[in-house]
């Protein structure tokens, strides 16, 4: 089924899991004298503005962009078409992922390359949301494509692609809403961008379905106590539960756009 390009303009959101308002940001180094502001000036627990649009690409089966700060992705979905391996028989489909970045996404132009480790990351973060059983011998192949790489690349793309697979029309357990947290010393900054990113001591991004709480996905680098882990594991969900309401809201103001 073929997406038409949805005309609504949709503001964006925040998903702070706790009030951003608050004023207290305890400082990023210990001893220091200065407190340290995020670059966005961003409360430590809040989340950037998220927007997303769907029937960005007119040819493919299901597409949607996706825009939180300066992190620019989006994904195009074809399929289900036949697979190339229909000899052998399977009673559930395949699940094709590719991300890639353009040349100009990173802030050295021409760095922008396939992410073989994104690729593997995305198939196992949508997987086990998706009802394979519904198009046997059959696959969906799924396309994401970094424009702009502002940090939390992947969480990114894992929602933006959960949201396109919706606008195909393929059949899902539930959304899959992805969020990170980056520590930095005794620090735990949500949604981190690229600045955060390379000065981080460890980083926990989990992916997962909201409405049925089952995370598909949780890649942790660094180490972490287990209060900060549990703490980051928290806010992770909590954050996910608020963005997925606004990936439904997209979907449902599509839905009542293509309706009129």
């Amino acid at each position: 089924m073929a997406a038409k390009p949805s005309t609504t303009t949709t503001a964006k959101a925040t998903y702070s899991p706790i009030d951003p308002t608050r004023k207290n940001r305890p400082p990023i180094f210990s001893g220091s004298d200065v407190d340290w502001l995020r670059p966005d000036s961003r409360g430590f627990h809040q989340c950037r503005p998220a927007f997303f649009r769907t029937g960005a690409v007119n040819s493919a089966s299901g597409s949607a962009y996706a825009e939180f700060g300066n992190t620019k992705v989006i994904v195009s979905v074809f399929g289900p078409r036949e697979s190339k391996k229909a000899m052998m028989y399977s009673n559930i489909g395949r699940l094709n992922c590719n991300v890639s970045y353009t040349t100009f996404a990173t802030p050295v132009r021409g760095q922008g390359s396939d992410h073989k480790d994104f690729s593997s990351m995305l198939h196992k973060a949508l997987e086990g949301a998706i009802i394979l059983e519904t198009f046997p011998k059959t696959t969906v192949d799924v396309f994401a494509l970094v424009l702009e790489s502002g940090g939390s690349d992947l969480p990114v793309v894992i929602s933006c692609a959960s949201v396109a697979l919706a606008d195909a029309g393929i059949m899902m357990y539930d959304l899959v809403a992805s969020v990170s947290v980056s520590c930095l010393v005794k620090n735990l900054l949500i949604d981190p961008v690229l600045e955060e990113e390379s000065y981080q001591d460890g980083s926990l991004m989990i992916a997962c379905m909201p409405s049925r709480y089952e995370v598909t996905q949780l890649t942790v680098t660094g180490e972490w106590s287990t209060p900060y882990f549990n703490e980051a594991m928290q806010l992770c969900l909590d954050a996910s539960a608020k963005l997925g309401k606004i990936m439904r809201s997209c979907l449902k103001e599509a839905a009542s756009d293509e309706q009129e």
